[in-house]
C-alpha cells in the first residue's frame, strides 16, 4: 500500500524532491526517496545501520519527523549536501569579498542558504589605500553576492536565498536600511539590522549613538537613536525589511563563546559563528494529538511516548547527517565538526490547537507552546548526552558553556524553529509555529506555481457540529477569517483564529513562548494587517527585544508585490 499524500504534497514532492534523469524523467517513487533518505543517514550507524534505517523510514512516511530539503534532495546522491544553513565570512578587502561571493554560489549550488555579515567592509566614501580611491561600501558590494544568486538555483531545484546583516553601529546603516524600499534591488537577499541593547536603550531615553568606521574603529559621527530606530521601523512597515537581530542576546546565549556570532541564516532560526553549517529538522506536532475538544486537562491529550521517542530518533538522524554530510568547503567542515550544531524543531502546532480546542493567542495558548518546546528541548538535549556517551563530545565541548552543566554532549545546540515552508507541504499541516494563515488560502511556490488550501480540521469540526454547508464555505473563502460569521458558535471562532485577527504583540508573546526553550532562535513571521501603522512595527520590535527574542520580523499585508500567502478573496 503507498503512501497517503495529499495532492499539494504530490505536486512539491515531484517539482523539488524526487529523482530525476538527466532528461528530467522522474525516476523515484515517494517511498523510494524515503527509503533512500533513510539509507543513507543509517550507513552512520555501522553493524545498526539496518535498524536504525527501517526505525528513520517509520518517522519519515508517517510524516512524524522530516529533515531540512537539501537531505530530502541530496542524500544518498553524488551531491550528498545535506545541510540548510552557513554563515560565510566577508572581510574587508577586495579578495575576500569576492572569495565569498565563490563560497557562496558553491553553497547555493548544493542547496543551502547562506548568511554575511557585512559590518565589516568600510563605508563609502572612506579612503582605500591600494589605489588611491574611494570605497563603494557595503550595499554597494551586496550587489555582487545578489547578482551570484540570481544565476544559481539551489541544488537546480529552488532559489538561492540569503541574508544580509549589517550593524547598527555602521555609518552606512541608514543606505542599508532603505535599500529594499526601490523594488527589484537586492532581490535575493533578506536584510536584517543587527542592533545591541545599547542602542535599544538608547532608543528608550531619547539619546544619541555613537557610529563607527570599522577600518579605524572610530567613532565618524553621533546620530539619534530613536530617529534611526524609526527609520528601520518604517522600512520594514513599508516594505518588510529589514527585521532586526538582537545580537547581545544571541551571543548571551551562545554556547561557545570563543566564536563570535556576527549573523544569521536566511529565515534568522539560526544564529552561529563564520564558516559555521547546521542542518535541520522537524518534528509534526500534529501526529501526536487526535481531535478531542474535551474538558480534560490538554497535556492528556498528547502522546507523549511516541513524541519522546521521535524526538530521540531525529537528534540521533540529525547527528549522523553532521557526520557524513559532503561539506562544500574544507573549512566549514572543520567548524561544523567542532560544535557539530543541529536545530530540531516542529511544525503543526497551530494545527495542535485546532485539534485540542486551544485558542493560539491565550495564555493557555503560550502555555502549551512552551511546555511542548521545553519537552522537546529537554529530551533533545538528553539524546544528545547519551550519544556523548558512545560517541564522544563535539570537539569544541571543554571551551563551551555546556562543559560546566553537563558532563558530556555530542551537539553544541540541538534546538532551532524553522519555517518548514515545503517540508510542511509534504506533511500536509501547518507551518512552524505560524498561526493558521487563513481557513482557505493559495500559496505561492515552486517559480510561481500556487497551490490552494482549506483546512481540513475546521472543515472536520463543522461537520461534526452539523453546521457545514456550501453556502456557509463560500463566506468562509470569501472573507479568510470566521470572526464576523455569527452562525459560527464563538468556542469555534475563538479556536480557528487567523494570522490577520492577532494583534502584533500576540504573536510576538508566541514567539517569545518558544524562544524560552530553544537553544538557537525563532523564525516566526510577525503579521500586521494593511491598516497597521508604524508605531505597530515599533512596539512588536520593542516588546520581542523585552521578552529576550533573538531577532524579529515583521509583514505588513500587500507591503510586497507578491507575496507567497493569498486568501482566497485576494485572487478572485
Amino acid at each position: 500500500m503507498g503512501l497517503e499524500l495529499s495532492k499539494n504534497s504530490v505536486k512539491v514532492l515531484e517539482k523539488r524532491y524526487l529523482l530525476k534523469d538527466e532528461n528530467g524523467k522522474i525516476i523515484e517513487t515517494p517511498e523510494e526517496l524515503f527509503r533512500r533518505v533513510a539509507r543513507f543517514v543509517a550507513s552512520a550507524e555501522g553493524k545498526e545501520s539496518k535498524y536504525y534505517e527501517d526505525k528513520f523510514y517509520k518517522i519519515l512516511t508517517n510524516f512524524e519527523f522530516l529533515p531540512n530539503s537539501p537531505t530530502l534532495m541530496n542524500a544518498g546522491t553524488e551531491l550528498g549536501q545535506l545541510a540548510a544553513c552557513f554563515i560565510l565570512k566577508v572581510e574587508d578587502d577586495l579578495a575576500s569579498i569576492f572569495e565569498a561571493v565563490k563560497e557562496g554560489a558553491l553553497i547555493q549550488q548544493s542547496g543551502g542558504g547562506t548568511g554575511y555579515c557585512f559590518s565589516f567592509l568600510r563605508p563609502k566614501g572612506d579612503f582605500v589605500k591600494s589605489t588611491a580611491g574611494i570605497a563603494s561600501g557595503p550595499v554597494s558590494f551586496m550587489t555582487a553576492f545578489d547578482n551570484a544568486t540570481k544565476v544559481i538555483k539551489q541544488g537546480g531545484k529552488r532559489r538561492g536565498a540569503n541574508m544580509g546583516v549589517l550593524h547598527v553601529w555602521h555609518p552606512d546603516i541608514e543606505r542599508f536600511v532603505t535599500a529594499k524600499q526601490t523594488p527589484g534591488v537586492l532581490e535575493n537577499f533578506n536584510l536584517s539590522v543587527a542592533v545591541d541593547d545599547k542602542f535599544m536603550k538608547a532608543v528608550e531615553k531619547n539619546g544619541t549613538y555613537g557610529l563607527i568606521n570599522p577600518r579605524t574603529k572610530k567613532l565618524v559621527r553621533k546620530i539619534n537613536a530613536r530617529k534611526l530606530f524609526r527609520l528601520i521601523t518604517y522600512s520594514a512597515w513599508k516594505s518588510a525589511e529589514p527585521g532586526i537581530l538582537f545580537m547581545d542576546t544571541m551571543n548571551r546565549f551562545n554556547p561557545t563563546p570563543d566564536y563570535e556570532i556576527f549573523a544569521t541564516n536566511p529565515c534568522a532560526e539560526v544564529p552561529m559563528p563564520d564558516y559555521e553549517s547546521c542542518n535541520l529538522g522537524s518534528i509534526n506536532l500534529e501526529k501526536f494529538v487526535e481531535l478531542d475538544w474535551s474538558k480534560i486537562e490538554w497535556t492528556e491529550k498528547i502522546d507523549w511516548i511516541r513524541l519522546k521517542e521521535t524526538i530521540r530518533l531525529a537528534v540521533r538522524c540529525l547527528d549522523n547527517i553532521v557526520e557524513i554530510n559532503k561539506y562544500p568547503l574544507p573549512q566549514i567542515k572543520e567548524m561544523t565538526l567542532k560544535h557539530r550544531r543541529v536545530g530540531l524543531g516542529v511544525m503543526g502546532f497551530a494545527r495542535v490547537l485546532s485539534k485540542i480546542g486551544v485558542k493560539y493567542n491565550s495564555k493557555l495558548g503560550y502555555q502549551v507552546g512552551a511546555q511542548l518546546m521545553n519537552f522537546i528541548n529537554t529530551e533533545a538535549k538528553q539524546m544528545s548526552y547519551e550519544l556523548a556517551q558512545k560517541r564522544g563530545s563535539f570537539p569544541g565541548f571543554s571551551r563551551s558553556k555546556l562543559s560546566h552543566k553537563y558532563g558530556a554532549m555530542r551537539n553544541a545546540t540541538v534546538t532551532s524553529i524553522a519555517p518548514t515552508g515545503t517540508i510542511s507541504i509534504i506533511a500536509d499541516t501547518s507551518t512552524g509555529i505560524e498561526p493558521l494563515f487563513s481557513l482557505a488560502f493559495v500559496k505561492q511556490v515552486m517559480e510561481g506555481k500556487k497551490l490552494s488550501y482549506t483546512d481540513l480540521v475546521f472543515v472536520k469540526v463543522l461537520k461534526e457540529r452539523g453546521l457545514y454547508s456550501k453556502k456557509l464555505m463560500k463566506k468562509v473563502i470569501k472573507q479568510g477569517s470566521i470572526q464576523k460569521i455569527k452562525e459560527i458558535p464563538k468556542e469555534i471562532r475563538e479556536v480557528f483564529v487567523t494570522s490577520y485577527d492577532l494583534k502584533p504583540e500576540e504573536h510576538v508573546q508566541m514567539q517569545a513562548a518558544f524562544q524560552k526553550y530553544t537553544n538557537l532562535a525563532v523564525s516566526k513571521t510577525i503579521n500586521l494587517p494593511f491598516e497597521a501603522k508604524v508605531k505597530d512595527v515599533e512596539q512588536a520590535y520593542f516588546l520581542a527585544w523585552k521578552l529576550g527574542c533573538k531577532g524579529i520580523t515583521v509583514y505588513r499585508d500587500k507591503s510586497r508585490k507578491e507575496q507567497v500567502l493569498m486568501k482566497f478573496c485576494q485572487r478572485y
